[in-house]
């Protein structure tokens, strides 16, 4: 059996943070727990920014990410 690790505290988590979180934090966040061996992380969320603040910055963070081949 095999248990499949999800990570989703750049996601999940940072859509909740009053104080606004750089792009630049966020992928450094990222970037990161990618580094420390996690091969899915949920890294954003592509929603109305009006809804959702903290995930304004979907399309520039996305993007800015180091991409690795073995983390989705």
């Amino acid at each position: 059996k095999k248990v499949k690790m999800v990570e989703v505290g750049p996601r999940d988590g940072l859509q909740n943070e009053k104080q606004d979180v750089s792009t630049t934090t966020k992928r450094v966040l990222i970037e990161m727990l990618a580094d420390s061996g996690l091969t899915v992380v949920e890294a954003t969320s592509f929603v109305n920014p009006k809804a959702v603040p903290q995930m304004a910055d979907a399309h520039e963070l996305f993007t800015s990410i180091a991409k690795k081949d073995d983390v989705s």
